[in-house]
């Protein structure tokens, strides 16, 4: 039965779907509050103090920014159409931009800003400097493109943008998270069958709990109870057996516990602006991420409209660019944007009230320092199935979210990624063999001879050249590989030509690699001979398009069919 039509009269700002919306969204966000402490701490070296002092007071008030801005926006709708059944847009921090902003961007600073001889404590803060930079790059790139978002949705095909997306969540985020899973099997393996059941089935559980609660629940219930297996005679031993969670470190966690307000942090910001690593790790990476993320909130603006929710394009996009500028100039190295999931927050019966009740509960949590506290209670591995969810799901809409016969563009678009990703743990194991060898010049003596790598059947310049600028690289060809399917020539030869300016100035397949990693040359002529390639192609490309058209060939396949050939 449709909802009464009261006119000019908003929604009330809580129902009770408001609380399961609540759960779902707060879990979600927490997962991305635990990823913050485990990879600050753990992968770059982020000091507890800096982390609980400004990187997640930051982050959590502009997620509350965002949350009351969307909750307010919801309500204004819902008085202008008289409906009562309208549903806030979800907010927070973006799972790919947190992934690739550490790896690809952080990580790689502050390896290279210890082989210009920084300490690790110095190497730390310079990464945070740089991270800081790219927030701020990436929310202006998604203030100043919020007019141009339609233009460039237009033009680009939506396998493009996927796939680029999917080869990130694939690589940097679903990898991981499987191995760790498999790594600890008594503790990640039931929550991760809890998430594959209630989100892939669509079951509901006892109690209106939400199926990520039972699997954090229960995975935090697995790890305290791993802590007494040790003593068992002959479990000690045991592979799987470990816990990341102990008493000590509970007690440790609740000594940070106080009061941290967000304080700016200009200079530091400034810093990192004008720090030479920003040039060489951060352009690359940040400008087709803030790139998707102006595109992923027209989607999801979109999609909230299939739902039956329509929401302005530019004021939503305009929030979002200046919540990551005000997070970064506060502290926080990660942009905040519209979260994927309106329809499913919708069919719970939320409404306003839940995005007011989650930007509330994670700015009490940053602002007191609870989130060590939380993170010692129940670790990363209690919660890391719904991350590796996310990351299948990414994947998964790549192919299910684009047409059926651009499904080989969409897989083609995977190898840059996955090039990237095989890169990352090239120079992971250069550094472990550097710490088992006490010999920390070992890993760059090694790169300096490819013909090693070559006659072990790894072909290391190629790998290079495939991952520098892999998210660009994959725009480009899958682009390309979708209007070839179309029998749109032309404009497959636009995105060649596009690829040979990207080549020839730098942003993509130049450079070496270092025990940092891959290490940009950006400048005039830097990628000729890439760059000569893609001319080569576009030449190609509009050759073939004279010829369909003299030949009287069609422009599109007919069918939804894979493609042909011959």
């Amino acid at each position: 039965m449709p909802l009464p039509v009261t006119r000019n009269r908003a929604q009330p700002l809580f129902v009770a779907g408001d609380l399961d919306g609540f759960f779902g969204l707060a879990i979600d966000n927490l997962i991305q509050f635990l990823l913050i402490l485990g990879l600050c701490s753990s992968v770059l070296g982020f000091p507890m103090s800096l982390l609980l002092g400004s990187v997640l007071p930051a982050a959590a008030l502009s997620i509350l920014v965002g949350n009351v801005y969307y909750a307010r926006l919801a309500q204004r709708v819902s008085a202008e159409t008289g409906r009562h059944d309208v549903t806030a847009l979800p907010y927070g921090i973006n799972t790919v931009s947190l992934f690739a902003f550490v790896f690809l961007v952080m990580l790689p600073v502050k390896i290279g800003a210890q082989q210009h001889g920084a300490s690790a404590g110095d190497a730390a803060l310079i990464a945070w400097r740089v991270g800081l930079a790219a927030c701020f790059i990436s929310g202006a790139i998604e203030l100043l493109g919020a007019p141009f978002a339609d233009w460039i949705r237009r033009t680009t095909p939506r396998a493009a943008l996927l796939a680029t997306l999917s080869g990130i969540a694939i690589s940097f985020i679903a990898i991981d998270f499987a191995v760790r899973t498999f790594q600890m099997p008594l503790l990640a393996l039931l929550p991760l069958s809890v998430i594959l059941t209630t989100y892939f089935s669509g079951v509901k559980l006892p109690l209106r709990i939400p199926g990520g609660a039972w699997a954090v629940g229960l995975g935090t219930a697995a790890a305290w109870l791993l802590t007494l297996l040790p003593g068992v005679p002959g479990l000690a031993d045991v592979p799987g057996v470990s816990t990341p969670v102990s008493a000590g470190a509970l007690r440790g966690a609740f000594d940070d516990v106080g009061f941290y307000p967000p304080v700016p942090v200009l200079g530091d910001l400034i810093a990192g602006l004008t720090d030479p690593l920003t040039r060489e790790y951060l352009v690359p990476v940040t400008i087709p991420m803030a790139l998707f993320n102006v595109l992923g909130s027209l989607q999801n603006l979109e999609s909230a409209e299939a739902a039956g929710d329509r929401f302005p394009t530019a004021p939503c996009l305009t929030v979002n660019g200046i919540g990551s500028l005000v997070a970064a100039m506060l502290g926080s190295c990660f942009p905040t944007t519209i979260y994927i999931g309106h329809p499913g927050w919708k069919a719970l019966g939320a409404r306003s009230g839940y995005s007011i009740l989650n930007g509330v509960f994670f700015t009490l949590v940053a602002l007191f320092g609870l989130s060590h506290a939380i993170s010692a209670v129940m670790p990363i591995e209690a919660g890391m199935a719904i991350v590796l969810w996310i990351g299948i799901v990414i994947t998964a809409q790549a192919f299910s979210a684009t047409p059926r016969r651009h499904a080989p563009a969409v897989a083609l678009g995977l190898f840059p990624a996955i090039a990237g990703w095989g890169v990352l743990i090239l120079t992971q194991t250069l550094g472990a063999v550097g710490v088992a060898t006490g010999n920390f010049a070992l890993a760059g003596e090694v790169l300096k001879k490819p013909e090693a790598f070559a006659s072990a059947g790894l072909q290391l310049p190629g790998l290079v050249a495939l991952s520098q600028g892999f998210m660009l690289t994959c725009l480009i060809w899958s682009g390309a590989s979708a209007y070839l399917i179309d029998r749109k020539l032309w404009s497959a030869c636009r995105f060649m030509l596009a690829g040979a300016a990207l080549a020839f100035f730098g942003f993509i397949h130049a450079g070496t690699l270092s025990p940092a990693g891959g290490v940009y040359t950006i400048g005039w002529a830097r990628g000729t001979t890439w760059a000569i390639g893609y001319l080569l192609s576009a030449g190609f490309f509009a050759l073939t398009a004279w010829w369909v058209q003299i030949s009287g060939q069609s422009e599109r396949p007919a069918d939804d069919s894979l493609g042909g050939h011959g």
